[in-house]
Formats: structure tokens, sequence, C-alpha cells
């Protein structure tokens, strides 16, 4: 094992980047595409609720392997219209398709999360900042979020692991993430033990980001209090 790990440092390590690169900015950009949708669920116009429920139980309720193959070999079907509308050079490269594929999946966990969260703080605290003469974007802004953000932690870290974890799909798309790296030593040499490193590769970042998110969750466990009184 030390072996096949040394003699192919340079494919781990890129291998390891790539599937760390692709957790984390998937991970973002779901973050960032979760907050309006999670407000839309929240929307008391039926429409815009509905459109946003419709959207995450579409993602949540498919494969992620098919919505993967469904942007990459679908989209890339239509390849002269991409390149009419100048896109052809990001959908022609798997990584960034599996890149989309993850934000898009993920932004509907995420949402979900966020919904919930917004939904679990207290209505007193919401009252004592309209009290303060504060505006509604500034109590979900200065107050709703932060405590929101800080309860949902432990779930948005269990997200990020299982995102690293999924990551491995992509491999079957040609990225050479740890997965797709395992795969071409393995057709070359026909021995097992790549999947054993690549295991260990994916144990080490968990194990990272566990300790990471556990430190974070230390940090802000006083919003996590001030919600609750």
């Amino acid at each position: 094992m030390l072996t096949l790990l040394t003699d192919n440092l340079a494919l781990w390590a890129q291998g390891l980047q790539n599937t760390v690169t692709l957790t984390l900015l998937s991970a973002l950009m779901g973050f960032s595409l979760a907050l309006p949708l999670a407000l839309a669920r929240l929307s008391r116009n039926r429409t815009i609720s509905g459109v946003a429920y419709g959207y995450i139980y579409l993602m949540r309720g498919t494969p992620l392997l098919v919505q993967v193959f469904l942007i990459y070999y679908g989209l890339g079907s239509f390849s002269r219209e991409l390149r009419d509308i100048g896109l052809w050079w990001f959908f022609r490269d798997a990584f960034y398709c599996g890149l989309l594929a993850f934000a898009l999946n993920s932004a509907a966990y995420q949402a979900e999360i966020l919904r919930g969260g917004i939904q679990a703080v207290p209505r007193g605290t919401i009252e004592a900042g309209r009290v303060l003469g504060l505006s509604t974007v500034q109590i979900f802004r200065k107050i709703v979020l932060p405590i929101a953000t800080a309860r949902m932690l432990p779930t948005i870290g269990n997200e990020l692991v299982l995102l690293l974890k999924a990551s491995a799909i992509v491999s079957v798309i040609t990225v050479p993430d740890i997965m797709g790296q395992a795969r071409s030593l393995y057709a070359q040499s026909f021995d097992l033990t790549v999947f054993y490193v690549a295991a260990l590769n994916y144990l080490a970042v968990v194990l990272l980001i566990e300790a990471l998110w556990r430190r974070l969750e230390g940090r802000n466990r006083w919003l996590h209090f001030a919600g609750t009184v």
C-alpha cells in the first residue's frame, strides 16, 4: 500500500485537491442558493413557495448520479446551442458539470436545513428586535440568521461530510478526483490496494472536517444559547 501511495504521490495529490475543491465549492454555491430557496419556502405567496418546494422535492427525490448524467451527458448533446450562447466551455468540462450538479443538489438539502433553523428561532427573540426598532431586514440579518446558522452548524457539517463522500460519483464522468485516480491506477495494476488508499484519503479529509467543525461549533455556542433564552 505504501508503494502505491509514494510512487503515485502526484496523482493522489491531484485527486485529493479536486475532491476537496469540488466539495467546498459546491457547498458554498449550494448555500448561496439555499438561502433564497429557504425564504421562498417560507413565503406566504403560494406560487413562490410551491415553485421552491417543487425544486427541493425534485432534487432530493432523484439520485445524484442521475442529475450528474443529465447535466454532463444530457446538456452535452446540445453542444451547438451551447456554443452559440458561449457556454460550451463550461459544459464540456466534466469537473464543472459535476460541480454544478453537486451545488444544485446540495442547495435543496441546505434549503430545508435553513428553513428548519429559521423556524426554530423563538418568536420572543424576533419581538425583542422589533422593540429595539430594527427593520425586518435588520432583524433577519442581525438576529434570525446568526442564531439559525449557529443551530444548524451540526447538520450543515453532516451535509458537508455526505457531500465529500458523494463526490466519488464524479469519477464516472472522468473527473480525476480521489476515486477517479484510484480507478485509473486499478486499470493499470489490477491491484485492489488502490481502493484502500482512496478510502484512507477520504477518511483523512472527513476527520479534518469534523475537527474543524467541532471548533467552529464551540465558537458559536453562545449564539445557540442566545436563541434559547
